[in-house]
């Protein structure tokens, strides 16, 4: 969840938008979420819902990829895996 400053602040919302946020990452917010099937990030809460949201494993791009410049030459620079993937899914 992140706040796109430009449109908060255009529409008159920016305030509200972080309110809104500091709510959520409130331990109200996180139970609220937890309640509702949202896994919450709050350790404590998450802790409380252990029989709703198993232990995930998870990984980070630094570790398991390389970092991510290297995953941008590989998958997103031109002639990436991205590309190979449109090019061969274009229909002409």
């Amino acid at each position: 969840v992140a706040i796109v400053e430009k449109n908060a602040q255009k529409d008159g919302n920016l305030n509200l938008a972080k309110a809104y946020l500091n709510y959520l990452y409130s331990p109200a917010g996180q139970t609220i979420a937890a309640k509702n099937y949202y896994r919450p990030r709050n350790a404590a809460i998450a802790a409380k819902y252990t029989s709703v949201f198993k232990p995930l494993k998870l990984v980070t791009i630094d570790k398991e990829f390389g970092g991510w410049s290297k995953v941008q030459k590989k998958h997103f620079d031109n002639g990436g895996v991205f590309d190979q993937i449109v090019k061969t899914n274009t229909v002409n």
